[in-house]
Protein backbone atom coordinates (compact mmCIF):
# COMPACT_ATOMS: atom_id res chain seq x y z
CA UNK A 1 0.00 0.00 0.00
CA UNK A 2 0.98 3.26 -0.82
CA UNK A 3 1.37 4.52 2.57
CA UNK A 4 3.12 1.96 3.90
CA UNK A 5 5.57 2.04 1.25
CA UNK A 6 6.36 5.98 1.43
CA UNK A 7 5.93 6.69 5.33
CA UNK A 8 7.75 3.53 5.96
CA UNK A 9 5.78 2.26 8.83
CA UNK A 10 3.56 -0.45 8.90
CA UNK A 11 -0.06 1.69 9.40
CA UNK A 12 -1.54 -2.02 10.15
CA UNK A 13 1.10 -3.02 12.51
CA UNK A 14 0.61 -1.83 16.30
CA UNK A 15 3.08 0.79 16.92
CA UNK A 16 5.30 0.56 19.84
CA UNK A 17 3.89 0.95 23.20
CA UNK A 18 0.57 -0.14 22.10
CA UNK A 19 -0.52 -3.69 23.09
CA UNK A 20 -3.66 -3.52 20.64
CA UNK A 21 -2.36 -6.01 17.71
CA UNK A 22 -6.51 -6.93 17.37
CA UNK A 23 -7.06 -3.41 16.28
CA UNK A 24 -4.42 -3.38 13.12
CA UNK A 25 -5.73 -6.13 10.98
CA UNK A 26 -3.51 -7.39 7.80
CA UNK A 27 -6.40 -7.67 5.94
CA UNK A 28 -6.66 -4.05 5.12
CA UNK A 29 -3.20 -3.84 3.10
CA UNK A 30 -4.94 -6.36 0.70
CA UNK A 31 -8.08 -4.43 0.11
CA UNK A 32 -5.99 -1.82 0.01
CA UNK A 33 -4.26 -2.88 -2.83
CA UNK A 34 -7.10 -4.23 -4.91
CA UNK A 35 -9.10 -0.90 -4.19
CA UNK A 36 -5.89 0.57 -5.80
CA UNK A 37 -5.90 -1.64 -8.99
CA UNK A 38 -9.27 -1.14 -9.96
CA UNK A 39 -8.98 2.49 -9.50
CA UNK A 40 -6.09 2.26 -11.96
CA UNK A 41 -8.81 0.67 -14.24
CA UNK A 42 -11.45 2.94 -14.49
CA UNK A 43 -13.02 5.52 -12.14
CA UNK A 44 -16.58 5.39 -13.35
CA UNK A 45 -18.17 9.30 -13.53
CA UNK A 46 -20.82 9.12 -16.06
CA UNK A 47 -23.44 7.36 -14.02
CA UNK A 48 -26.79 9.20 -12.83
CA UNK A 49 -25.93 8.83 -9.05
CA UNK A 50 -26.20 11.57 -7.74
CA UNK A 51 -22.78 12.51 -5.22
CA UNK A 52 -22.60 14.10 -2.26
CA UNK A 53 -20.10 16.68 -2.54
CA UNK A 54 -18.70 16.57 0.59
CA UNK A 55 -18.46 13.14 0.42
CA UNK A 56 -16.90 12.89 -3.22
CA UNK A 57 -14.43 15.74 -2.07
CA UNK A 58 -12.92 13.28 0.46
CA UNK A 59 -12.20 11.05 -2.10
CA UNK A 60 -10.19 13.46 -3.43
CA UNK A 61 -8.38 13.73 -0.48
CA UNK A 62 -7.39 9.98 -0.47
CA UNK A 63 -6.76 10.06 -4.44
CA UNK A 64 -3.90 12.61 -4.81
CA UNK A 65 -0.59 10.88 -3.67
CA UNK A 66 0.60 8.75 -6.48
CA UNK A 67 0.38 8.77 -9.97
CA UNK A 68 -3.52 6.62 -11.10
CA UNK A 69 -4.48 8.91 -7.86
CA UNK A 70 -3.25 12.44 -8.81
CA UNK A 71 -4.93 11.90 -12.22
CA UNK A 72 -7.96 10.62 -10.92
CA UNK A 73 -8.26 13.02 -8.31
CA UNK A 74 -8.07 15.84 -10.80
CA UNK A 75 -10.61 14.11 -12.98
CA UNK A 76 -13.06 13.74 -9.79
CA UNK A 77 -12.65 17.60 -9.08
CA UNK A 78 -13.66 18.66 -12.41
CA UNK A 79 -16.80 16.50 -12.02
CA UNK A 80 -17.65 18.65 -8.98
CA UNK A 81 -16.98 21.93 -10.33
CA UNK A 82 -21.22 22.21 -11.46
CA UNK A 83 -22.03 21.64 -7.78
CA UNK A 84 -20.42 25.50 -7.40
CA UNK A 85 -22.94 26.76 -10.18
CA UNK A 86 -25.32 28.96 -8.00
CA UNK A 87 -25.46 32.64 -7.60
CA UNK A 88 -23.44 33.27 -4.85
CA UNK A 89 -20.92 30.48 -5.57
CA UNK A 90 -21.74 28.86 -2.62
CA UNK A 91 -21.66 24.57 -4.02
CA UNK A 92 -24.70 22.32 -3.54
CA UNK A 93 -24.63 19.29 -1.13
CA UNK A 94 -25.71 17.32 -3.79
CA UNK A 95 -24.59 16.54 -7.61
CA UNK A 96 -26.10 14.54 -10.33
CA UNK A 97 -22.85 13.42 -11.99
CA UNK A 98 -24.17 12.86 -15.74
CA UNK A 99 -26.68 16.34 -15.79
CA UNK A 100 -24.69 18.55 -13.68
CA UNK A 101 -27.32 19.18 -11.81
CA UNK A 102 -27.16 20.30 -8.01
CA UNK A 103 -29.20 20.47 -5.35
CA UNK A 104 -29.63 20.75 -1.21
CA UNK A 105 -30.90 17.98 1.06
CA UNK A 106 -34.36 18.92 1.37
CA UNK A 107 -34.47 18.92 5.56
CA UNK A 108 -31.37 21.92 5.30
CA UNK A 109 -33.51 25.18 6.45
CA UNK A 110 -35.31 26.10 3.37
CA UNK A 111 -33.01 24.67 0.97
CA UNK A 112 -29.83 25.84 2.26
CA UNK A 113 -26.31 24.80 2.28
CA UNK A 114 -24.50 23.72 5.63
CA UNK A 115 -21.69 25.23 6.90
CA UNK A 116 -19.56 21.70 7.57
CA UNK A 117 -19.86 21.20 4.06
CA UNK A 118 -19.26 23.97 1.50
CA UNK A 119 -16.62 25.06 4.33
CA UNK A 120 -14.77 21.95 3.90
CA UNK A 121 -13.73 22.13 0.62
CA UNK A 122 -10.50 24.50 1.32
CA UNK A 123 -7.90 22.00 1.87
CA UNK A 124 -8.56 19.92 -0.92
CA UNK A 125 -9.12 22.16 -3.33
CA UNK A 126 -6.13 24.34 -2.64
CA UNK A 127 -4.42 20.99 -2.66
CA UNK A 128 -5.51 20.28 -6.08
CA UNK A 129 -4.71 23.65 -7.33
CA UNK A 130 -1.00 22.78 -6.85
CA UNK A 131 -0.74 19.03 -7.93
CA UNK A 132 -2.97 19.92 -11.33
CA UNK A 133 -1.52 23.73 -11.83
CA UNK A 134 -5.02 24.61 -12.20
CA UNK A 135 -6.01 27.59 -10.47
CA UNK A 136 -9.83 27.26 -10.49
CA UNK A 137 -10.29 24.64 -7.60
CA UNK A 138 -8.69 27.81 -5.50
CA UNK A 139 -10.64 30.50 -7.33
CA UNK A 140 -13.68 28.57 -6.11
CA UNK A 141 -13.06 27.92 -2.00
CA UNK A 142 -11.60 31.64 -1.72
CA UNK A 143 -14.75 33.05 -3.36
CA UNK A 144 -16.29 31.15 -0.52
CA UNK A 145 -14.79 33.22 1.98
CA UNK A 146 -15.81 36.32 -0.01
CA UNK A 147 -19.33 35.38 0.60
CA UNK A 148 -18.77 34.69 4.16
CA UNK A 149 -16.66 37.90 4.82
CA UNK A 150 -20.13 39.68 3.00
CA UNK A 151 -22.83 38.86 5.88
CA UNK A 152 -22.93 39.77 9.11
CA UNK A 153 -22.49 37.60 11.65
CA UNK A 154 -24.75 37.38 14.68
CA UNK A 155 -22.88 37.99 17.87
CA UNK A 156 -19.79 37.02 15.16
CA UNK A 157 -20.65 33.82 14.77
CA UNK A 158 -21.14 31.86 11.48
CA UNK A 159 -24.83 30.19 11.67
CA UNK A 160 -24.71 26.26 10.13
CA UNK A 161 -27.18 27.39 7.14
CA UNK A 162 -26.72 29.65 3.98
CA UNK A 163 -28.51 29.97 1.17
CA UNK A 164 -26.64 29.92 -2.12
CA UNK A 165 -29.16 31.33 -4.06
CA UNK A 166 -29.69 34.67 -1.64
CA UNK A 167 -26.45 34.40 0.12
CA UNK A 168 -28.27 34.95 3.13
CA UNK A 169 -28.74 33.11 6.46
CA UNK A 170 -31.30 30.32 6.96
CA UNK A 171 -32.45 29.18 10.29
CA UNK A 172 -29.79 31.16 13.21
CA UNK A 173 -28.91 27.79 14.34
CA UNK A 174 -24.74 27.81 15.68
CA UNK A 175 -22.69 24.61 17.02
CA UNK A 176 -19.27 23.76 16.54
CA UNK A 177 -20.48 20.32 16.53
CA UNK A 178 -22.47 18.53 13.78
CA UNK A 179 -23.29 20.73 10.23
CA UNK A 180 -20.48 24.29 11.55
CA UNK A 181 -17.29 21.59 13.17
CA UNK A 182 -15.34 21.72 10.41
CA UNK A 183 -15.56 24.91 9.16
CA UNK A 184 -13.83 26.28 11.73
CA UNK A 185 -11.05 23.26 11.66
CA UNK A 186 -10.86 24.13 8.29
CA UNK A 187 -10.34 27.96 9.07
CA UNK A 188 -6.78 26.98 10.85
CA UNK A 189 -5.73 24.37 8.98
CA UNK A 190 -5.62 26.46 5.91
CA UNK A 191 -3.99 29.10 7.56
CA UNK A 192 -1.14 25.64 8.64
CA UNK A 193 -1.36 23.97 5.34
CA UNK A 194 -0.05 27.41 3.43
CA UNK A 195 2.90 27.11 5.65
CA UNK A 196 1.50 30.11 7.48
CA UNK A 197 1.15 32.69 4.81
CA UNK A 198 -2.97 32.56 4.81
CA UNK A 199 -3.18 35.44 6.73
CA UNK A 200 -6.97 35.86 5.96
CA UNK A 201 -7.27 32.18 7.11
CA UNK A 202 -5.40 32.60 9.97
CA UNK A 203 -7.73 35.67 11.04
CA UNK A 204 -10.97 34.03 10.65
CA UNK A 205 -9.87 31.47 12.72
CA UNK A 206 -9.09 33.26 15.74
CA UNK A 207 -12.09 36.02 15.56
CA UNK A 208 -14.73 32.86 15.11
CA UNK A 209 -12.81 31.57 18.34
CA UNK A 210 -13.05 34.15 20.39
CA UNK A 211 -16.36 34.54 19.31
CA UNK A 212 -17.21 30.68 20.10
CA UNK A 213 -15.72 31.48 23.47
CA UNK A 214 -17.67 34.38 24.39
CA UNK A 215 -21.24 32.88 23.56
CA UNK A 216 -21.04 29.55 23.61
CA UNK A 217 -18.28 28.39 26.12
CA UNK A 218 -18.97 27.66 29.61
CA UNK A 219 -18.19 25.82 32.85
CA UNK A 220 -20.70 23.75 34.81
CA UNK A 221 -21.03 24.16 38.73
CA UNK A 222 -19.05 20.90 38.66
CA UNK A 223 -16.34 22.34 36.80
CA UNK A 224 -16.44 20.92 33.51
CA UNK A 225 -16.14 22.98 30.59
CA UNK A 226 -18.16 22.54 27.70
CA UNK A 227 -19.34 24.36 24.41
CA UNK A 228 -22.76 24.94 24.17
CA UNK A 229 -25.20 25.38 20.85
CA UNK A 230 -26.79 28.36 20.00
CA UNK A 231 -30.27 28.17 18.59
CA UNK A 232 -31.96 32.02 18.01
CA UNK A 233 -30.48 33.32 20.40
CA UNK A 234 -30.55 30.88 23.31
CA UNK A 235 -27.96 28.86 24.22
CA UNK A 236 -28.95 24.90 24.64
CA UNK A 237 -26.42 23.41 27.08
CA UNK A 238 -25.72 20.27 24.88
CA UNK A 239 -22.52 19.07 23.72
CA UNK A 240 -21.63 16.75 21.20
CA UNK A 241 -19.54 14.05 20.56
CA UNK A 242 -18.79 15.73 17.57
CA UNK A 243 -17.75 18.71 18.71
CA UNK A 244 -15.06 17.29 21.07
CA UNK A 245 -12.92 17.63 18.02
CA UNK A 246 -12.49 21.01 19.73
CA UNK A 247 -10.30 20.23 21.93
CA UNK A 248 -7.48 19.34 19.61
CA UNK A 249 -8.33 22.20 17.22
CA UNK A 250 -7.74 24.63 20.41
CA UNK A 251 -4.41 22.86 21.29
CA UNK A 252 -3.57 23.16 17.23
CA UNK A 253 -3.72 26.48 17.17
CA UNK A 254 -2.73 27.56 20.59
CA UNK A 255 0.58 28.34 19.11
CA UNK A 256 -0.46 30.83 16.79
CA UNK A 257 -2.82 32.93 19.23
CA UNK A 258 -2.68 36.31 19.15
CA UNK A 259 -1.99 38.65 21.79
CA UNK A 260 0.12 36.22 24.09
CA UNK A 261 -3.40 33.58 24.47
CA UNK A 262 -1.29 30.32 24.04
CA UNK A 263 -1.09 29.02 27.63
CA UNK A 264 -4.51 30.21 27.80
CA UNK A 265 -5.87 27.99 24.69
CA UNK A 266 -4.26 25.29 25.56
CA UNK A 267 -5.54 25.19 29.04
CA UNK A 268 -9.00 25.54 27.32
CA UNK A 269 -8.10 22.66 25.22
CA UNK A 270 -7.28 20.71 28.26
CA UNK A 271 -10.54 21.66 29.50
CA UNK A 272 -12.90 20.29 26.32
CA UNK A 273 -10.54 17.13 26.92
CA UNK A 274 -11.21 16.64 30.23
CA UNK A 275 -14.87 17.06 29.83
CA UNK A 276 -15.14 14.55 26.69
CA UNK A 277 -13.43 12.12 29.15
CA UNK A 278 -16.19 12.31 31.59
CA UNK A 279 -18.84 12.02 29.21
CA UNK A 280 -17.24 8.51 28.49
CA UNK A 281 -15.71 7.39 32.28
CA UNK A 282 -19.78 8.73 33.09
CA UNK A 283 -21.28 5.50 31.30
CA UNK A 284 -21.18 2.25 31.80
CA UNK A 285 -19.49 1.12 28.83
CA UNK A 286 -16.82 3.44 28.71
CA UNK A 287 -17.63 4.90 25.37
CA UNK A 288 -19.05 8.09 24.79
CA UNK A 289 -22.72 8.99 23.93
CA UNK A 290 -23.81 10.76 21.05
CA UNK A 291 -24.28 14.20 22.85
CA UNK A 292 -24.43 14.60 26.54
CA UNK A 293 -26.01 17.41 28.21
CA UNK A 294 -25.35 19.90 31.63
CA UNK A 295 -28.95 20.71 32.60
CA UNK A 296 -31.65 19.73 34.86
CA UNK A 297 -28.67 18.80 37.85
CA UNK A 298 -26.79 16.32 35.46
CA UNK A 299 -23.49 17.20 33.67
CA UNK A 300 -21.60 15.63 31.10
CA UNK A 301 -24.22 12.77 30.83
CA UNK A 302 -27.38 11.76 27.97
CA UNK A 303 -30.78 12.32 29.24
CA UNK A 304 -32.59 11.35 26.27
CA UNK A 305 -32.61 8.18 24.73
CA UNK A 306 -31.89 8.83 21.14
CA UNK A 307 -28.48 10.42 22.35
CA UNK A 308 -27.13 7.41 24.34
CA UNK A 309 -25.37 5.43 21.14
CA UNK A 310 -21.98 4.97 19.98
CA UNK A 311 -21.00 4.47 16.93
CA UNK A 312 -17.33 4.56 17.18
CA UNK A 313 -16.80 8.53 16.57
CA UNK A 314 -13.27 9.46 16.31
CA UNK A 315 -13.72 12.75 18.02
CA UNK A 316 -12.45 11.99 21.70
CA UNK A 317 -9.48 10.24 20.32
CA UNK A 318 -8.02 13.19 17.88
CA UNK A 319 -8.17 15.36 21.08
CA UNK A 320 -6.54 13.20 23.09
CA UNK A 321 -3.55 12.76 20.02
CA UNK A 322 -3.68 16.22 19.91
CA UNK A 323 -2.91 16.88 23.45
CA UNK A 324 -0.47 14.00 23.64
CA UNK A 325 1.16 15.22 20.85
CA UNK A 326 1.50 19.18 22.37
CA UNK A 327 2.06 18.12 26.29
CA UNK A 328 3.30 14.27 26.55
CA UNK A 329 1.28 14.23 29.26
CA UNK A 330 0.80 10.09 30.14
CA UNK A 331 -2.84 10.57 30.78
CA UNK A 332 -3.88 11.31 27.36
CA UNK A 333 -2.29 7.62 26.58
CA UNK A 334 -3.60 6.03 29.42
CA UNK A 335 -7.43 7.96 28.43
CA UNK A 336 -6.92 6.38 24.96
CA UNK A 337 -5.97 2.93 26.10
CA UNK A 338 -9.62 2.80 28.35
CA UNK A 339 -11.07 3.68 24.89
CA UNK A 340 -9.41 0.64 23.46
CA UNK A 341 -9.80 -1.67 26.16
CA UNK A 342 -13.94 -0.65 26.02
CA UNK A 343 -13.63 -0.98 22.17
CA UNK A 344 -12.69 -4.36 22.53
CA UNK A 345 -14.95 -5.38 25.60
CA UNK A 346 -18.24 -3.78 23.95
CA UNK A 347 -17.87 -2.83 20.29
CA UNK A 348 -15.67 -6.38 18.39
CA UNK A 349 -18.14 -8.48 17.11
CA UNK A 350 -17.15 -11.55 14.67
CA UNK A 351 -16.91 -9.31 11.46
CA UNK A 352 -15.24 -6.37 13.00
CA UNK A 353 -16.27 -3.70 15.37
CA UNK A 354 -20.55 -2.26 15.94
CA UNK A 355 -21.70 0.67 17.53
CA UNK A 356 -23.77 0.05 20.45
CA UNK A 357 -27.52 1.52 21.00
CA UNK A 358 -27.16 2.51 24.85
CA UNK A 359 -23.21 3.43 26.50
CA UNK A 360 -25.25 3.35 29.67
CA UNK A 361 -26.71 0.13 29.13
CA UNK A 362 -25.38 -2.75 31.53
CA UNK A 363 -24.75 -4.98 28.32
CA UNK A 364 -23.89 -3.66 25.16
CA UNK A 365 -27.11 -3.95 22.34
CA UNK A 366 -24.73 -3.94 19.00
CA UNK A 367 -26.38 -1.34 16.19
CA UNK A 368 -24.62 -3.75 13.86
CA UNK A 369 -22.77 -1.29 11.93
CA UNK A 370 -19.26 -0.22 11.90
CA UNK A 371 -19.02 2.87 10.36
CA UNK A 372 -16.01 3.86 7.36
CA UNK A 373 -14.69 6.81 9.78
CA UNK A 374 -13.60 3.97 12.37
CA UNK A 375 -10.66 2.61 10.35
CA UNK A 376 -10.02 6.05 8.39
CA UNK A 377 -10.05 8.51 11.87
CA UNK A 378 -10.79 6.68 15.10
CA UNK A 379 -7.49 3.46 14.68
CA UNK A 380 -5.74 6.05 12.93
CA UNK A 381 -5.63 8.39 15.71
CA UNK A 382 -5.52 5.43 18.31
CA UNK A 383 -2.26 4.38 15.89
CA UNK A 384 -1.11 8.04 15.89
CA UNK A 385 -1.45 7.86 20.01
CA UNK A 386 0.56 5.33 20.50
CA UNK A 387 3.44 5.99 18.05
CA UNK A 388 6.71 8.45 18.10
CA UNK A 389 6.09 11.76 17.03
CA UNK A 390 8.17 11.47 13.86
CA UNK A 391 5.47 9.69 12.54
CA UNK A 392 3.32 12.24 10.45
CA UNK A 393 4.65 15.14 12.89
CA UNK A 394 2.31 18.27 12.56
CA UNK A 395 4.83 20.37 11.02
CA UNK A 396 4.95 18.88 8.31
CA UNK A 397 1.23 17.30 7.66
CA UNK A 398 -1.85 18.63 8.16
CA UNK A 399 -4.55 16.08 8.71
CA UNK A 400 -7.83 16.57 6.62
CA UNK A 401 -11.81 16.12 8.38
CA UNK A 402 -11.57 12.96 7.70
CA UNK A 403 -7.79 12.16 8.97
CA UNK A 404 -6.04 11.90 5.98
CA UNK A 405 -3.07 13.58 5.70
CA UNK A 406 -2.11 16.57 3.16
CA UNK A 407 1.64 17.77 2.83
CA UNK A 408 2.37 21.53 4.35
CA UNK A 409 2.07 23.39 0.90
CA UNK A 410 6.04 25.48 1.61
CA UNK A 411 6.34 28.84 0.59
CA UNK A 412 9.28 28.70 -1.62
CA UNK A 413 7.98 25.37 -3.07
CA UNK A 414 11.20 23.77 -2.29
CA UNK A 415 10.90 21.42 1.13
CA UNK A 416 9.21 18.30 0.40
CA UNK A 417 7.90 16.41 3.92
CA UNK A 418 8.34 13.52 2.26
CA UNK A 419 8.21 10.90 -1.04
CA UNK A 420 4.71 11.03 -0.63
CA UNK A 421 4.65 14.04 -2.43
Amino acid sequence: MALTRHLRFDLFAPPRGCPCPLLFPPLLRTRARSGQAALSRQLILQSRVRLSVPRADARVRRLVFRGVYRKKAVELGERLLPAFKTPTGIPWALLNMKSGIGRNWPWASGGSSILAEYGTLHLEFMHLSKLSGKPVFAEKVMNIRKVLNRLDKPQGLYPNYLNPNSGQWGQHHVSVGGLGDSFYEYLLKAWLMSDKTDEEGKKLYYDALQAIETSLIRKSSGGLTYIAEWKGGLLEHKMGHLTCFAGGMFALGADGAPDDKTGHQMELAAEIARTCHESYSRTNLKLGPEAFRFDGGVEAIATRQNEKYFILRPEVIETYLYMWRFTHDPKYRQWGWEAVQALEQHCRVEGGYSGVRDVYASHPNHDDVQQSFYLAETLKYLYLLFSEDDHLPFDHWVFNTEAHPLPVIRKDNTEKPSQLE
